[in-house]
Order: structure tokens, then C-alpha cells, then sequence
């Protein structure tokens, strides 16, 4: 079977650490096309715009979507209209409407469309998911802190309104919790922290529940120093589970119990292949409603203005 010829739009950092290597090694892909502003890559055909891109590359199969999540719908309805199968990188949309409404015109296309959530392919997270299922969980605390002047320097972006602000990173917490746990949880309170300058939140607490009563609660901040922290904390009739380093490593009451080098990137374009080939989508919303859930239900605290 010929390579599926991908293009990408939005050619930044995310791209040149995960997208670009992930694709080179996966012969699924062959990568002929890019459209970005500013971002070319070296051998391929660049266009500053997805029309242009598409009007002169009508050989593309398939359009992977990286730019700030304010700009997708519409790159996405283009390419979906072209008849293109196409890779969201997380999160899918700023809104859940437009996300809902690209997998109706995904269907009516016949086109695939992939809501990726990479850090679900992360290589703990499967056994922890086979873990819980085997014993009762009594609570769940997830830590994911980090330093936005790191990971996110001077991209005015992500503290507009869309870009979701701690949420970016915390929405990664989100999808291994709905992806780990056997019942799905719903929020029951959050405080979102505002500094005065930003439209997005900079920290946020937030508590579920299931079902049962299961208690969860997640804590999200912008604001770390030092060591950065990406954990899951279960409490569980069969000890203590942690899912460190955004799910590189379990643990079970302090001992070792799964550690593998990261692949999510690549998971993420093996299953982008593999759902092309079987003619079907996958468009998970359950960690954006999350998000949505707490902008509709959360208190608003506002704090100092953040400067990076």
C-alpha cells in the first residue's frame, strides 16, 4: 500500500519535537506539504496558507492541524471540505460545538478525523488502567504543576480566550483520568485563578465525583518552580498507585512497577494510520467537556497580573 501523503499546518516547536521525527519513522506517512506563516521544513514543499496548500497539492491524503486551537475549526472544515482526513492536535477545538461539528462533516466526507491526546499513549498509563479495574479505588488526587515561562515562553496565545491556559497542559491530566478510570466523573466544584492581565486561568482546583462517590480532585498551576510535577495518586484497596511523569512511570505503594521510553507521538501516528485505513473516526471529547465543565461551573479568583 503507497505511504498516505500528509501535510501539516502550523509549523511550530510542537512540530519540530514530536510531529516531524514521529512521521519520519512511520512509513504509513510521507510527509509532502506544509502550511505556515512563518515555520518551513527543509526538502518540503511550503505555502503560507492551508488554500494554497490544498489548491496546489491535490495529491494530499491527509492534513495534520497544529496551530493555537482558536484557528482550527476553520483549517479543518477546509481540509474536511477537500476531502482530506485530518490529525487535531490536542486540544481539539476551543469549543466543543466546532469540534461536534467537524466529525458530522468528517462522516458526511467520508474522511477520518482524529481528536489526538497524546499523553494517553504515554507508557504507564495502560497498566495503570489495568490496575484500577482489578481493585476499588477509594480516592484520586492528580498534581500537574508546571512552569509556563518553560513551556510556553511569550506565546501571547495560550492567555487568550480559547487558548485555555492552565488547561493546556492540565487538559493532559484530564485524558489520562477519563481514559484510567472505570466510571466517568463530572465535576462537583472548581476555583479558577485569573491573574488581572490574562483572559485564561493560571491555576485551577477542581473536584469530581462518580457515580459512587468516588472523590477526585485535581490541581492545576502555571506558577511551578523546580522540579515540575505530572502525577496521578490513587488510593486503592490494593495499596497506593502513582503514575508519575505524565505517565512514564507506576508505581504501587513506592515500588517500580512500569517504566518504558515515550512514544506518544508516535502511538498517536500509528493510530492515525490505523484509523484512515479502517475508514472510521475517533474523536474523544470527554477531557475538552471537562474543561468546558469547569469554565461553566467554576468560581473565578483573581490574582496578580503574570508577566513572563
Amino acid at each position: 500500500m503507497s505511504p498516505i501523503n500528509l501535510a501539516i499546518v502550523g509549523v511550530g516547536k510542537i512540530v519540530r519535537d514530536q510531529h516531524l521525527p514521529s512521521i519520519a519513522k512511520n512509513p504509513d506517512f510521507e510527509l509532502v506539504a506544509t502550511a505556515s506563516r512563518h515555520g518551513t521544513v527543509e526538502g518540503v514543499k511550503s505555502y503560507t496558507t492551508i488554500e494554497a496548500m490544498l489548491d496546489a497539492e491535490p495529491s494530499i491524503d491527509a492534513v495534520s492541524l497544529c496551530m493555537p486551537p482558536q484557528y482550527r475549526y476553520e483549517a479543518a472544515y477546509k481540509a474536511l471540505v477537500a476531502g482530506k482526513h485530518v490529525f487535531l492536535e490536542k486540544p481539539p477545538g476551543a469549543t466543543l460545538s466546532e469540534v461536534a461539528d467537524l466529525e458530522a462533516l468528517a462522516n458526511k466526507q467520508g474522511a477520518s478525523l482524529f481528536a489526538s491526546w497524546h499523553s494517553r499513549y504515554a507508557p504507564g498509563v495502560e497498566a495503570a488502567k489495568a490496575f484500577l479495574a482489578s481493585t476499588t479505588i477509594e480516592s484520586v488526587h492528580v498534581i500537574w504543576k508546571e512552569d509556563v515561562r518553560h513551556w510556553h515562553p511569550n506565546q501571547e496565545w495560550i492567555w487568550q480566550a480559547g487558548g485555555l491556559g492552565v488547561f493546556d497542559p492540565g487538559i493532559n491530566a484530564l485524558s489520562i483520568v477519563t481514559h484510567i478510570l472505570p466510571r466517568p466523573i463530572f465535576i462537583t466544584e472548581a476555583v479558577l485563578e485569573f491573574p488581572d492581565n490574562r483572559d485564561a486561568p493560571i491555576a485551577a482546583d477542581i473536584h469530581f465525583r462518580n457515580a459512587d462517590g468516588l472523590p477526585v480532585q485535581a490541581e492545576f498551576d502555571w506558577r511551578q518552580t523546580g522540579k515540575q510535577s505530572w502525577d496521578i495518586v490513587a488510593e486503592t484497596a490494593a495499596g497506593q498507585m502513582v503514575l508519575a511523569e505524565g505517565g512514564a512511570k507506576l508505581l504501587i505503594d513506592g515500588a517500580l512497577r512500569f517504566a518504558e521510553p515515550e512514544q506518544e507521538y508516535p502511538s498517536l501516528y500509528r493510530r492515525f494510520a490505523e484509523i484512515i485505513k479502517a475508514g472510521k473516526s475517533d474523536v474523544d471529547l470527554a477531557p475538552l467537556r471537562h474543561v468546558a465543565d469547569a469554565f461553566m461551573l467554576g468560581k473565578r479568583k483573581f490574582v496578580d497580573a503574570f508577566h513572563d
